[in-house]
């Protein structure tokens, strides 16, 4: 679909700035996905974060007229939206499907959003893996309108800290050093203080942590490869993995992370990001200084 025949008067010249190093292979991104997608996809992250989405929205007592889905590789989050029009833009073909959504096929880094187009903007698991996420958080910020809310989940700094650890020893003691095999992901103070520095008003960061257990290792990479996640790093290593490096990481994993019953653990979390587009009618924070009483004083101060 071309980008005139966007509904809800979603398109405009405002793109992701791209002075950013890059970090990602978003070709191999998208050829991954699709890859998955042609298969039977692990879709539990997605699932759980959608039913998530959908118990944040019932929260907010108002309604949204026009929404945007950036980049969820699926249409979980926008068959969680209630929103009259709902505008998505998928990574790829086979992620943007068919249904009744609009919605047009373009990387989520550089897909113009036009200003002031949207009262809410929802991405599910896919913002961890832009090269500017302070540069796309002020676009959204850009693409709501005055009061309008965004909420998206991107996997925090536990996710497969097992697999990462794992991985680490193994090729460190098989070859004295280590290439980057599972990307890196933000925490959530860091998110915090993105949010702040793109404009958003009410800031919030919150974490959903869960453990899933697999028979092994190699029980967890299926899982990753059939949700299209497996290493997108520039600068991960070209040469062949051997055999023997991930034999040798399935064995640390499963002494360090296994259950007394054989089966090994995979921690995932996601952090939920929440803001506002600023607006004269949202509550501000008192000044510095203008409190009428001092902390001291209010903590002494016995109840009659």
């Amino acid at each position: 679909m071309p980008a005139q025949a966007w509904r809800g008067g979603a398109v405009g010249p405002y793109a992701w700035p791209m002075s950013a190093p890059r970090l990602f292979d978003r070709a191999l991104i998208a050829r991954r996905l699709d890859r998955a997608l042609a298969a039977t996809p692990a879709d539990f992250l997605l699932r759980r974060a959608a039913d998530d989405l959908e118990d944040r929205l019932a929260l907010v007592k108002r309604e949204f007229a026009d929404a945007l889905d950036l980049g969820t590789p699926g249409p979980q989050a926008a068959s969680a939206l209630t929103a009259a029009r709902v505008t998505r833009i998928a990574p790829t073909a086979a992620s943007l499907g068919v249904g009744r959504f609009a919605g047009v096929v373009a990387d989520p880094e550089r897909a113009p959003l036009g200003e002031a187009a949207f009262d809410l903007a929802v991405s599910l698991l896919a913002l961890h893996a832009v090269d500017d996420l302070p540069g796309a958080l002020i676009q959204l910020r850009r693409a709501l309108k005055p009061d309008g809310l965004l909420l998206a989940a991107l996997p925090g700094g536990e996710t497969l800290s097992e697999l990462r650890e794992s991985l680490l020893v193994a090729e460190s003691e098989m070859s004295g050093g280590a290439s980057p095999r599972v990307i890196p992901f933000a925490d959530a103070r860091a998110l915090g203080g993105l949010l702040q520095r793109a404009g958003f008003a009410l800031p919030v960061v919150d974490s959903d942590r869960f453990t899933v257990r697999y028979a092994d290792m190699f029980a967890l990479m299926r899982d990753l490869r059939a949700f299209g996640a497996t290493n997108p790093l520039l600068d991960r290593s070209r040469r062949f993995a051997r055999r023997e490096l991930f034999l040798r990481a399935a064995h640390v994993y499963t002494e360090r992370f296994a259950d007394s019953d054989g089966r090994v653990r995979a921690t995932f979390e996601i952090l939920w990001l929440s803001g506002w587009a600023p607006h004269p009618s949202q509550q501000k924070p008192l000044a510095p200084g203008s409190a009428r009483m001092r902390l001291e004083d209010a903590v002494k101060q016995k109840p009659a």
